[in-house]
C-alpha cells in the first residue's frame, strides 16, 4: 500500500511495488479520516463494496462535494439564509462534472421565506468562493515529473536514470 499525506498546501505519495493502491490522510485527524485510493473496478481495480477502495475520480468529486456543501452552509449562514437540510451530488462523468444541491430552506424568525433572488445570490456566491470548484473551472498550470532509477545492473555506483517531465 501506498501512503499519502497532506502537508500544508502539499500532498505526499509513497509507492511500493506490492500493491495499486494509495491511503489518503489529511491533518490532525489522520487516523480517523483516511480512504483507500485504487483502480476503478473497469479498470482492473477491486469491487469497492468489498475491498473499500475508491478510484481517484470518486475522491476528486468527494472533495468537490463536501468543499460545495461546506461552502453553501458558510454563504447561507453570511447571508442569514436558513437551511434545515439538503444533499449536494456530482454524479460521475467523463467529459463533464453535474453539481447538484437539493436544498430545504427554513423560516427566518421574522417569518419571510427566502425569495428567489437570494437563492440566486447563494448559489452565484457559493460558486465563487468553493476553492475546489474553482480549481477545475480555472484550469491550474499542472507539471508532471517522473523520475526513476535502478531495474538495471549498477556498474561502479554509477547510477542510470530516466526522466519524463511535461507541463499540462
Amino acid at each position: 500500500m501506498a501512503a499519502c499525506r497532506i502537508e500544508g498546501r502539499r500532498a505526499h505519495c509513497l509507492l511500493c511495488a506490492t500493491s495499486k493502491t494509495t491511503k489518503l490522510s489529511t491533518g490532525a485527524a489522520v487516523k480517523e479520516a483516511s480512504r483507500i485510493a485504487g483502480l476503478h473496478p473497469k479498470a482492473g481495480g477491486d469491487d469497492p463494496d468489498i475491498s473499500g477502495e475508491l478510484c481517484s475520480g470518486d475522491m476528486l468529486l468527494d472533495a468537490l462535494v463536501a468543499c460545495s456543501g461546506v461552502t453553501l452552509k458558510a454563504v447561507a449562514t453570511a447571508l442569514g439564509i436558513p437551511i434545515v437540510s439538503g444533499t449536494v451530488t456530482a454524479p460521475v462523468g467523463m467529459t463533464g462534472i453535474r453539481l447538484e444541491f437539493q436544498v430545504k430552506f427554513g423560516k427566518r424568525e421574522d417569518g419571510r421565506e427566502v425569495t428567489e433572488d437570494e437563492v440566486e445570490k447563494l448559489g452565484k456566491l457559493t460558486e465563487r468562493y468553493c476553492v475546489v470548484l474553482q480549481t477545475l473551472v480555472h484550469k491550474p498550470r499542472i507539471e508532471v515529473r517522473l523520475a526513476g532509477s535502478g531495474g538495471t545492473k549498477e556498474e561502479d555506483g554509477i547510477t542510470k536514470e530516466i526522466m519524463h517531465g511535461s507541463i499540462l
